[in-house]
């Protein structure tokens, strides 16, 4: 030990105690590595969700730029849109020919089987007859001109078998069973029972000469108790008109039937004329030149349609399927980070309505083309079903136009005002539809017997629907039967109360909440949106790369290298 100078003990350095190091291969050193490697793990994953959200919620532009990844289900939208359009454009004017050919024989066989038929309709029914002769003689003519249709009609007309597998004419009448009637005392004996009687006519009996068939016992008829008389026949003809349209021709069966109708009793029979056209397969169809070429061409271009939309439902459907797929990690990420569920309108961000649309669209498409392509190769005949199918598919798919129009704000507007208001708009419609109810069953039950509008629910409704619009108000106040001064004050206070009510009162409501839906919308867009949880998680990741690019780059692509190849389906193509 040293001293000094005065004899003294030189004092000792103080040392300050140092951590401890765990060694290498202790435990201890290997907890530490694992926590870091597990912390590590942990931000990289959380990268990578964070990239993998954005991506999604990108537009197809945003994500070639960012990845060059070509958008491709865009390209195939457009081309469907292009492909889907002129399909229906074809179908459309096909169908308006066999709606025009129906049409017109309607109108040929009112005027060749109704006596006396004016060309206009009286309301529901045709025509109307009001003396016993004028009975007897519509009955004959009708019969009468199905004999010798061949040598009056027009049109390429044949006779056809009815239910029974009969060619000919059925006539049944419906009388009450048994009874008397003297209106003079005021005595009425009737049996309620109604009593059903046909008779087949077919083109021999209807050749004899003199016709035994008019003084046959079933034409007597005893108008007390007769309460229809109905004439049913069966008529073939082929459309030649689609020819040339460079198209095969279609063969029809008209189902005609010939009402007489004295339920009422009025003294005034009223005659409906009702005629039912079904195309069916034509047995032996040769049409020589390039009809049949041009259906082929039509045939290939429906499948190159159904092919078009296949792919786009397969796409569609992959990434709602990955959609789900990310929303789960997303949900499983945030519970256990954060210790709470996400909120349901976080959840709903993952469900892209547009693709449930389309996906939609893609199915009416492709069953309604395979309809399509069995009417053109005249093995179907429901046009009604494939008109249906095709054409809201095509509004389905216009519609959808509107998803890429909503990448600028400009265009957003809409989708947003429409998005926020419609529940209100529904619970107002809710509430607003019961007073409407109201009115139309109290308007039908009242002003039924005397305003031809009344006369039933459906029309009812309809009237009401265009007053609430302020179409026809005047005629409808003129049309009121004055017969009834109570009445007539009653629709003065019906009609007034209704027009006030909807159009002053709930239609300014209906309009108020829209607009302000709308008004709220712009002021989001001036000073921003609510932020929910999956916005400023995803905000995060954008203010890091105000100050961090390279490391945030860095990390990305450490991310990319660690994640699984299981992972790689999750990065989304929106």
């Amino acid at each position: 030990m040293e001293s000094f100078e005065g004899g003294g003990v030189a004092p000792q350095p103080y040392r300050f105690p140092q951590a401890r190091i765990p060694e290498r291969g202790s435990g201890a050193f290997r907890l530490t590595a694992r926590n870091a490697m597990a912390h590590h793990d942990s931000e990289m994953k959380e990268e990578c969700l964070r990239e993998d959200l954005k991506f999604y919620f990108m537009s197809p532009c945003e994500k070639y730029r960012a990845r060059r990844q070509i958008p491709w289900k865009l390209g195939l939208q457009i081309l469907k849109i292009v492909m889907v359009t002129t399909q229906l454009v074809r179908f459309g004017l096909s169908n308006q020919l066999v709606v025009a050919f129906k049409e017109d024989n309607t109108v040929a066989f009112k005027h060749l089987f109704l006596k006396g038929y004016s060309g206009i309709d009286e309301d529901d029914y045709s025509c109307s007859v009001y003396t016993q002769e004028d009975v007897y003689e519509s009955i004959f003519f009708a019969i009468n001109q199905y004999y010798h249709l061949k040598d009056i009609a027009l049109g390429t007309l044949g006779y056809g078998e009815n239910e029974d597998n009969r060619i000919g004419l059925k006539v049944c009448k419906q009388c009450y069973k048994k009874g008397s009637m003297f209106p003079s005392n005021e005595t009425l004996n009737i049996d309620n029972d109604i009593e059903l009687d046909c008779v087949h006519l077919d083109l021999q009996a209807l050749s004899k000469d003199p016709p035994d068939w008019k003084n046959s016992s079933f034409f007597i008829l005893e108008f007390y108790r007769l309460l229809q008389v109905e004439i049913s026949f069966h008529l073939k003809g082929i459309d030649l008109q689609t020819i040339h349209s460079r198209e095969l021709p279609d063969c029809y069966v008209f189902q005609n039937t010939i009402i007489f109708d004295n339920k009422a009793h009025s003294g005034k029979i009223k005659i409906y004329f009702d005629s039912d056209a079904r195309i069916e397969e034509c047995k032996d169809l040769n049409v020589f030149g390039s009809t049949q070429k041009n259906a082929q061409y039509v045939l290939a271009f429906d499948a190159f349609v159904i092919v078009i939309c296949l792919a786009s439902l397969i796409l569609c459907t992959r990434s709602i399927v990955l959609a789900l797929r990310l929303r789960k990690r997303f949900l499983n990420f945030f519970l256990e980070k954060y210790k709470r569920r996400v909120c349901d309108a976080d959840q709903w961000e993952f469900i892209n309505g547009w693709y449930v649309l389309v996906i939609i669209s893609d199915l009416m498409t492709i069953v309604g083309s395979i309809l399509k392509m069995e009417i053109k190769a005249k093995n179907l005949t429901n046009y009604d079903l494939c008109s249906i199918l095709l054409g809201t598919s095509t509004l389905l798919v216009w519609v959808g136009v509107i998803r890429y129009l909503g990448y600028f704000q400009a265009y957003n507007v809409l989708i947003l005002t429409m998005q926020a208001s419609l529940p209100k708009v529904l619970r107002f419609c809710a509430c607003a539809g019961m007073i409407y109810l109201g009115y139309t069953f109290c308007g039908w039950i009242v002003l039924g017997p005397y305003h031809d509008k009344f006369e039933n629910l459906n029309t009812v409704a309809e009237c009401l629907f265009s007053l609430v619009n302020g179409d026809d108000m005047f005629a409808t106040f003129a049309q009121i039967q004055q017969k009834s001064i109570l009445v007539w004050l009653f629709s003065r206070l019906y009609l007034y109360s209704f027009i006030s009510l909807f159009i002053y009162m709930i239609l300014s409501l209906f309009i108020a909440l829209i607009t302000d839906s709308y008004d709220t919308i712009k002021k989001f867009q001036q000073n921003g949106f609510p932020e929910t949880d999956l916005q400023e998680f995803l905000k995060e990741c954008s203010s890091k790369e105000e100050y961090q690019k390279e490391s945030s780059a860095f990390l990305y692509c450490i991310c990319c290298r660690k994640r699984k190849r299981s992972d790689d389906h999750l990065i989304l193509i929106n």
